[in-house]
């Protein structure tokens, strides 16, 4: 049953930490949203209570004419009634309607007004009025879809700083709820057409299976409960199988490839999958390609290096420039300059090994450059009698693609290559015993 004693509870516990908090409320004018927003109202009057501090997010999204814009007039007059900021996104012809999912283009329009209100207004918290039946609705459409223990452990009651203190409350102790209070709303009547999945499932499937126990709905209560607990538990044990599998964990991590693929195909799974890897279809691809392969999710880039998974988060790579201007010109007054590159690219390559490099200046195109590769690079190294691609030379070397990252390739005005930093030296501009004007890179 719904009163403000567990309503307060089930928040107090969702949010964990004693103190002032703050709170944006999604509200859209229906029943389960505006009984939140009640509460909210009456807890906050009542006890005077720091913990209930919110305000109010609406989005119009235009699709229902008149009925849109009664929806926003009932939410915004309850706001100016009871002195809450109130906040107002209305869909325009800039936010153009997709021609598949509708849902999908709403979902992402109201979280990043959400998202940008939260951000403005400094507020911890998003408020959703989710319930027990939306719950449920998830879980089948899951089910239907696959999805694992994860899908079927539903929606998060806190997630990502989004709260939904309702899920253990059911549809009906909702409307109960707003009958007994007298609190208006507005009933969407494009939820009774059942031109969405969603809206199938609410409307004949949830009816159906209702009917066939009493406490259908308390009992998926429990289920959902006892699920959330196994996902937790999975999760925990998932972690330390990663941990065991982990053998560098610093600017990036590495896990051991043979000691992962001998783990089940579920394990492998849950672990990739943290990172973005959820096509199963991409995992054994994964575990069978070439040495240097890279394969890319939205956050991480996976390099396979021999026995070794190599997972770098594409958000904490330093910002390199693509090109340093090492030298602009050469002192021709100077029989010899010397240039030591420790203040250009040391601290950023990583690489320590010592070289030393007598170039013939007179040979040279200023102003020399750092690059990184290009597609076609080529030069001619020392020790070796023919021209040479920059990329052959990497493989030859046996250099992992994280190694090749880090090179930088020396070039002069025309684009030739005259080194590649700090491996091998181009042997066209090498000083000899004839050279006048030398020019030294350490």
């Amino acid at each position: 049953m719904l009163n403000k004693l567990t309503f307060t509870n089930q928040l107090k516990n969702l949010v964990h930490e004693p103190g002032n908090h703050t709170y944006l409320l999604a509200v859209s004018g229906g029943a389960d949203s505006m009984v939140l927003a009640s509460l909210f109202r009456d807890l906050a009057l009542e006890n005077q209570d720091p913990l209930f501090q919110f305000q109010v997010a609406h989005i119009n999204y235009k699709l229902r004419g008149n009925d849109s814009d009664l929806d926003q007039k009932t939410v915004q007059d309850f706001c100016e009634k009871n002195h809450i900021k109130f906040h107002l996104y209305e869909v325009s012809e800039k936010d153009q309607k997709p021609d598949n999912s509708i849902q999908l283009w709403a979902r992402e329009i109201r979280y990043r007004f959400f998202n940008e209100i939260r951000k403005k207004e400094k507020l911890e918290f998003l408020v959703t009025a989710h319930h027990l039946n939306d719950q449920l609705e998830t879980f089948i459409i899951n089910l239907s879809k696959a999805s694992g223990i994860n899908g079927l452990s539903g929606i998060p009651s806190n997630d990502n700083d989004i709260l939904r203190p309702f899920l253990q409350f059911s549809k009906k102790d909702i409307y109960q709820f707003a009958e007994q209070h007298t609190i208006e709303f507005r009933e969407d009547l494009s939820n009774k057409k059942n031109d969405y999945l969603r809206n199938k499932i609410r409307n004949e499937i949830v009816p159906m299976l209702m009917e066939t126990n009493n406490h259908f709905l308390e009992n998926f209560r429990k289920s959902s409960l006892y699920l959330n607990q196994t996902k937790d538990f999975v999760q925990q044990q998932i972690q330390e199988i990663e941990n065991r599998l982990t053998v560098f964990n610093q600017n990036y991590k590495i896990l051991s490839k043979e000691k992962l693929d001998s783990e089940s195909d579920f394990v492998k799974f849950e672990i990739l999958k943290k990172y973005g890897f959820n096509q199963e279809e991409e995992i054994p691809k994964i575990f069978k390609a070439e040495n240097n392969s890279s394969f890319f999710s939205k956050e991480y880039q996976l390099i396979v290096n021999r026995d070794e998974l190599i997972f770098i988060d594409k958000s904490e790579k330093k910002a390199i420039p693509e090109e340093i201007l090492l030298i602009e010109h050469f002192d021709f007054s100077k029989n010899q300059m010397i240039l030591d590159l420790v203040d250009h690219i040391e601290s950023i390559s990583g690489i320590n090994k010592e070289f030393e490099w007598d170039f013939d200046a007179e040979k040279l195109q200023f102003p020399l450059l750092l690059r990184k590769q290009q597609d076609g690079d080529e030069f001619y190294p020392t020790a070796f009698s023919g021209k040479k691609k920059v990329s052959k030379f990497f493989r030859d070397e046996k250099l992992s693609i994280l190694v090749r990252q880090k090179i930088w390739i020396l070039t002069d005005r025309e684009n030739s290559v005259l080194g590649i930093i700090p491996f091998r030296q181009d042997r066209r501009f090498i000083a000899t015993k004839d050279t006048k004007k030398v020019l030294t890179i350490t």
